[in-house]
């Protein structure tokens, strides 16, 4: 009867060795970490600006900076060279290399998620948005005419993607592909994967509004991320945050209105267009922010929330709940309220 009482307790012991020895592995960790400095490079790309801390003893900008070009070369409208522009001045075949990987990666996530929000996000309503004025050409007012004519070759279900032999068809040769929606997303993914091949294990990577993290911050705390209060703002002086989140080993992004806008006509357009009608959206939400697990998901998500508004969004997260939201809208009064995923409470620093 005693054997058994002392064989059961065997479990227990090595149970507390090795949850001792786990411990003492993290504080020697952390301990030998504590004199690796910060590093922080910034740039300019996909014509904005990116800024990545990491905690590593050697700078490794150069390489960041070749991640970088790699994701200019397949996914940039403003390169002329790249894959997305060759595809979109008519050629068919996708580089069997790492930027054509890049490019296969980045359309299928597109093709996924527009199927899964109805045609909301679509990286072919390019046109549409350089009709409205918000893309490469001067401000303008499109006629009806007009929009119901390029709405003729804008939807993702004209783009089929053959991975076998690399090659892409569209069903109309006037189809224009533009991953700006995603690629600032896609290009967070690719840094930070990156710098987990390099050993960092703490790091912030942003391009633009996008943002992926793991670890602690230089402060040895997690890493918080405001969120922009949504006021008209056209060249971006206002940094007034409508709140703070915790995204530590999270990807975030945010899209909204309050920025990319005019008024014609005593009326105000927003750069965001519904693809299904062809014109700005016309609803209460005014930015919307999505954490998940990758930053390229987060990023064409956002962007199909500002699209579909509030409620069509809250349904769709029905479906999704590995997408955290935090929603900033005008209510019936016309003043700002917030709605966010209950999950994401625990994230929000007032």
């Amino acid at each position: 009867m005693e054997k058994s009482k002392t064989s059961k307790r065997f479990p227990s012991v090595w149970g507390s060795i090795f949850l001792g020895l786990l411990v003492i592995g993290t504080v020697w960790i952390i301990w030998n970490q504590r004199d690796v400095p910060y590093q922080t490079d910034e740039g300019f790309i996909f014509g904005t600006t990116y800024k990545i801390t990491y905690q590593k003893s050697d700078n490794l900008k150069t390489g960041i900076e070749a991640e970088l070009k790699k994701v200019d070369n397949a996914l940039s409208m403003f390169n002329e060279e790249s894959i997305i522009s060759q595809l979109n001045q008519g050629s068919t075949d996708i580089p069997k290399d790492e930027e054509g990987q890049m490019f296969t990666d980045v359309l299928k996530l597109a093709l996924e998620v527009s199927k899964n929000t109805d045609g909301a996000f679509d990286i072919t309503v390019g046109p549409l948005v350089n009709a409205w004025g918000f893309g490469f050409k001067s401000k303008s007012m499109p006629r009806e005419q007009q929009v119901d004519s390029i709405r003729q070759f804008v939807g993702y279900q004209m783009i089929t993607l053959n991975t076998q032999d690399s090659k892409l068809t569209k069903k109309d040769p006037r189809i224009l592909m533009d991953c700006s929606a995603i690629a600032k997303g896609y290009a967070c993914d690719v840094v930070a994967r990156y710098l987990e091949k390099q050993g960092v294990s703490n790091y912030m990577v942003m391009i633009g509004g996008e943002v992926v993290t793991k670890g602690i911050n230089p402060t040895r705390l997690p890493w918080r991320i405001g969120v922009t209060k949504p006021e008209e703002d056209t060249i971006g002086w206002n940094q007034e945050n409508q709140t703070v989140l915790n995204v530590t080993d999270k990807a975030m992004a945010t899209s909204g209105n309050y920025r990319n806008f005019y008024y014609k006509g005593g009326k105000k357009y927003a750069h965001t267009i519904d693809p299904a009608t062809g014109y700005p959206v016309q609803h209460s939400l005014l930015s919307a922010t999505v954490l998940t697990e990758n930053c390229a998901t987060a990023d064409a998500y956002a962007t199909a929330f500002m699209v579909m508004g509030m409620e069509r969004a809250r349904k769709l997260l029905e479906k999704h709940p590995e997408l955290l939201v935090y929603f900033i809208y005008t209510d019936e009064k016309g003043e700002l309220a917030v709605w966010f995923s209950p999950s994401l409470k625990d994230k929000i620093e007032e």
